[in-house]
């Protein structure tokens, strides 16, 4: 049985603790946050806590806060040389105090409030600073039953930039499209099957492979009818800047 510790009430924090506390084989022996209030609700599951001083033992004590908050908080910790970890992508594992054992456990998935997760989905990279620790992290993440790769520094940062193009920079240009079909009154919802197939292609071609559009066929006759059809500026911008990133990979010219 591991036990763990969760300290921060944000979107991460509340996925692990559904994930640990439906685990066969995870205690949350508490839950810490400044603000009781977003764990009020779970009171009277776990034990709730806002005083740092009255933390209790665990195997791990999980840091799933802010980045800008991960140093500040880590320090503030009243004990030393116990198991540490935080859960971002882009935060050197030397930010956490080094009076405690340190490692990362990052989960690389999206978490909204309001969508569930099914971390059988989830990769947890694993990061540690002392290799007889990485056991307990390897047994964490194989209790979720998800599946766990160990990375050091630059491959998780490197993992973290490329999850922002995938996630936050596409669900931009989702929205982007969005904003297209509303202006003629067209339902979004229509678009759904070709995002799902798109993103589907990429469990059997590569990115380069399944790559298709005007960019790479280099149809300069529908570029331009698009570029006049864009309406705000910063549309267009995007517009142009991929598609010359399109064609540059694919040996085009604009």
């Amino acid at each position: 049985m591991i036990s763990v510790i969760i300290l921060g009430a944000g979107n991460v924090a509340t996925h692990l603790f559904e994930a640990f506390n439906n685990a066969e084989n995870i205690t949350v022996n508490q839950w810490y946050n400044r603000s009781l209030e977003p764990l009020q609700p779970f009171k009277n599951i776990v034990g709730i806590t806002n005083d740092i001083s009255q933390l209790k033992d665990a195997d791990m004590y999980i840091l799933a806060v802010s980045d800008d908050a991960i140093s500040s908080l880590s320090s503030q910790l009243p004990f030393v040389n116990r198991l540490v970890v935080h859960t971002s992508g882009s935060v050197g594992i030397h930010e956490l105090d080094k009076k405690n054992k340190r490692g990362i456990f990052y989960p690389l998935q999206t978490f909204s409030k309001d969508s569930d997760i099914d971390f059988s989905e989830v990769p947890i990279c694993l990061e540690i600073e002392h290799k007889k620790d990485l056991s307990v992290l390897k047994d964490l993440a194989t209790a979720i039953n998800s599946k766990f790769y160990k990375v050091n520094s630059d491959q998780r940062s490197a993992l973290h930039l490329a999850a922002v193009f995938v996630n936050n920079f596409t669900n931009q240009l989702y929205r982007i499209a969005h904003e297209i079909t509303e202006s003629e009154s067209v339902n979004f919802n229509i678009l759904k099957p070709l995002i799902k197939e798109t993103a589907n292609k990429i469990n059997t071609l590569s990115p380069y492979l399944a790559q298709t559009g005007p960019a790479k066929r280099n149809d300069k006759k529908t570029i331009k009818k698009h570029l006049k059809a864009l309406e705000k500026d910063i549309h267009k911008d995007i517009y142009e800047l991929i598609t010359k990133s399109i064609q540059q990979t694919h040996g085009k010219k604009l």
